[in-house]
This record gives C-alpha cells, structure tokens and sequence, in this order.
C-alpha cells in the first residue's frame, strides 16, 4: 500500500515536470480515473500557473506606478519649495538654478516618441519653433505640419460639423417660415 503510494507521487512528480511516460504503465480504457485525473490535474496546475503569472504582471506594474506617482509628488514638492519658501535672492541662485540643463536622451526613444506625437496630431510647434527645428533636423524626420494627417483628419471632421450646422440653420430658417404661413392663415 505504501509503495503504491509512493509509486504514483513519483508518476505525479514526473507527470508534472512534463514526462508523461510514468503513467504509461496503466492503460486509460481500463482505468478511466485516471484520465480524469489527468485532465483536472493539467487544468488546476495551468489555473494555478496562469494565476502565479498574472500576480507577477501586476506587481511589476505595480512597481511601475509607484515609482511614476514618486516621482510626480516629489516634482511637486520640489515646485511648492521653489515658490514658497525660497526668498526672491535664493532663486536668482545659478548653482541651484541654471540657465541650461543638460538630458541625456536615447536616439531611437526619442525618435520613436516625436514621429509617434506627429503621427497623432499631438507635436506642438507654436513654441520654440527654432528649438523644434534643430531637433527635428537633429532627428533625421521630415515634418511639414499642414502635411500632417492627423490636422488633416481633425480639419475633415469639424468641415463635416459645420456643414451639418448649416443644414441646421436651413431647417431652422425653413421652419420659421412655415410658422410665418401657418400664422398667416
């Protein structure tokens, strides 16, 4: 009875690891039980895995969050000390404000990231326009903003709304003038 036992803790262990040969000394016609076994044993251990993943996915994000919501709190704890506490001589400090910050930025993201911003209609070019040309030249990407198909998109769509709104404005006027003739007669 022990060794039986045994015996098939170490076919369940081999089973597990993916060596479905330990069970091959029972044939599956003569011992239906063991089928089911088997499948309820593959699907428990694959809810089991699934759930072990989806807990590791959810503390790395997670992880994420809270080191994105850090750093959002500790820009603006930083801005509250520069308005308010720091008197009007400590600002003008160059050592704790300088003219120029330098970022170091990875070529490829940062591409990747204005043709994205481009591409959604999202790249602000109204300010710093020389800025923004060196980097876009600096970039390698051509980009002429009224070629842009994301305004483009956007301009089709309000031409859209004001074309309904002036079907509007001609049932309106159409309907006052028939209150006009109703109210004549």
């Amino acid at each position: 009875m022990f060794m039986n036992i045994k015996t098939s803790l170490f076919a369940i262990y081999l089973f597990l690891i993916g060596d479905s040969s330990a069970l091959s000394n029972w044939t599956y016609t003569e011992n239906p039980s063991i089928a089911v076994l088997i499948v309820l044993f593959s699907l428990l251990v694959v809810v089991y895995l699934m759930n072990l993943l989806i807990g590791l996915l959810n503390d790395a994000i997670e992880e994420d969050n809270n080191r994105v919501s850090y750093l959002m709190q500790k820009a603006e704890i930083l801005a509250e000390i520069e308005l308010f506490y720091l008197l009007p001589h400590q600002r003008r400090w160059q050592t704790w404000f300088p003219e120029v910050i330098h970022y170091y930025a990875d070529f490829d993201k940062t591409r990747g990231e204005v043709q994205r911003l481009i591409k959604e209609g999202e790249w602000n070019t109204k300010e710093f326009t020389e800025m923004v040309n060196i980097l876009l030249k600096k970039l390698e990407i051509e980009h002429n903003p009224i070629d842009n198909e994301a305004i483009l998109e956007k301009l089709k769509s309000y031409d859209e709304k004001l074309e309904k709104l002036e079907e509007l404005e001609k049932l309106k006027e159409l309907e006052k003038l028939l209150k006009e003739i109703c109210a004549k007669k």
